[in-house]
């Protein structure tokens, strides 16, 4: 199929393929004796992994590397679990700096509540922070 077949089929945009392709997620098409790029249908199998991927948040990169382990014959999915792991580690880092910075915000906020705005001196910007 073509480039805009396959980016229909795909839900994505003719540039994203270009782009995958450049980046090495997809495998070079073939092309038809017009120069068109000419892709198997096993390519929409590739882009909805790339798709689920990212939706996982794992980056292009990580997701190259994947597939280089596929298409190397090789099961990828110790890899993948070990990228699993590091993503939720992450996550949770996240969360935890998020929540501190909510408790943070939550402080202050608190702390607004009881000064009024009109009793800040000149030589402060505003003592709620």
């Amino acid at each position: 199929m073509r480039i805009g077949e396959l980016a229909e089929a795909a839900d994505t945009t003719t540039k994203t393929l270009r782009y995958y392709e450049d980046q090495g997620l997809l495998r070079a098409a073939g092309r038809t004796p017009g120069g068109y790029r000419d892709y198997t249908t096993d390519t929409l199998t590739r882009i909805d992994f790339i798709h689920r991927g990212q939706a996982a948040g794992l980056t292009l990169a990580q997701i190259r590397q994947i597939l280089d382990i596929r298409d190397h014959g090789q099961a990828p999915c110790n890899h993948v679990r070990d990228l699993l792991d590091t993503r939720l580690t992450d996550i949770d880092r996240q969360i935890h700096q998020l929540q501190d910075l909510r408790d943070t915000l939550a402080g202050l906020r608190d702390r607004a509540d009881h000064v009024e705005p009109d009793t800040c001196s000149t030589d402060q910007i505003c003592r709620y922070l």
